[in-house]
């Protein structure tokens, strides 16, 4: 598969699950709004904290308001992470690689693009946000059900699949990093109901809650954590993404896991093991907050890899340079 394919199947991919997910902590956001005491002062601010957006924020915006944060992380285009500057790179990538993917994955893509930029250009309502942040995230998952049922499970599916599972697994942080920016008024209200409902409205923007009160009944931090985090059969959980994510990296080469050919099956390896044995009580222990910073930095690496190793222009003699080298580890290792 040519690089510029792979390329902009991934980011197609990565983009269409980042739209989705930034729809996500905008919605537990106003969940979590509507159940504050009388005379609580909305945040809106954490939501751009997390994004990791917020310098670019505070050049072009005076203050943290609703209607500012709203339109920054919703529709602002000059906001690269944005939800319509994500779905427009979605759509552009998608263009530039129309023949691979199917007529029915365009169709999807088209209509939540089309749908963002009506509301986009018509007055908006920020006063009930959340049916169209609904519409987003349905659009987002009809799209990921219809390339999983029309497209071949090939290597262009494999780096569809590795992009967002990695786009996943830094949201699914970044969203439960909010609960950590939405300071409570009082440290008597840990483990108080108002402190219950922002863990179940987190649980809630990942889709969560319903398989957490399966698995763990009663809503506890540290089980939130560990289910979050840690679980490896919950779809959206950390671990459960980097796994999968790994076995597509490993498809797309042909090596066997456990093994590493480049510096992207390395990186990936090691963070996916971290996690398979983490602990949720360790983790809370050593700060949960600065455990979730120092992931996303190695997740960005893993990123970082991925492009040097299957995207970035090389040279031919670099190229032939890497493939020599690698036989010769695997000769090598034949006579160990």
């Amino acid at each position: 598969m040519l690089s510029r394919v792979a390329n902009a199947l991934y980011w197609m991919s990565r983009y269409i699950e980042r739209a989705d997910n930034v729809a996500r902590f905008m919605d537990v956001n106003h969940h979590l709004l509507l159940d504050l005491p009388v005379g609580a002062n909305e945040q809106w601010e954490p939501l751009v904290v997390v994004t990791g957006d917020n310098k670019a924020f505070k050049k072009r915006y005076d203050s943290a308001s609703r209607e500012n944060v709203i339109h920054f992380l919703t529709f602002d285009t000059e906001n690269p992470n944005s939800i319509r500057a994500s779905l427009r790179a979605a759509r552009e990538n998608a263009r530039s690689v129309r023949e691979i993917i199917s007529t029915d994955m365009w169709t999807q893509l088209n209509k939540v693009y089309l749908q963002v930029e009506d509301v986009a250009r018509a007055p908006r309502n920020y006063d009930a946000p959340h049916e169209f942040f609904e519409s987003i995230r349905a659009g987002s998952a009809m799209f990921a059900g219809v390339t999983d049922t029309t497209m071949t499970h090939g290597a262009g599916w494999q780096f569809m699949r590795l992009g967002r599972l990695l786009e996943r697994a830094d949201k699914t942080t970044r969203i439960l990093d909010v609960k950590y920016f939405i300071l409570l008024p009082d440290i008597a209200d840990v483990g108080s109901p108002y402190d219950n409902l922002q863990w179940a409205a987190l649980l809630r923007s990942a889709s969560a809650f319903e398989m957490y009160r399966q698995r763990h009944g009663r809503i506890a931090p540290n089980r939130v954590v560990q289910f979050l985090l840690l679980d490896r059969q919950f779809p959206r959980a950390v671990a459960f993404c980097l796994t999968k994510a790994n076995e597509s990296l490993h498809l797309i080469t042909g090596s066997p896991l456990g093994t590493f050919q480049n510096p992207a099956e390395r990186q990936l390896g090691a963070l996916q093991s971290e996690m398979a044995y983490g602990d949720a009580d360790d983790i809370i222990a050593s700060g949960l907050h600065e455990f979730i910073d120092q992931f996303q930095v190695r997740l960005n690496r893993c990123g970082i890899a991925i492009r040097d190793t299957f995207f970035a222009m090389r040279s031919i003699r670099d190229a032939a340079a890497e493939t020599r080298g690698r036989d010769m580890m695997t000769s090598q290792g034949q006579y160990q």
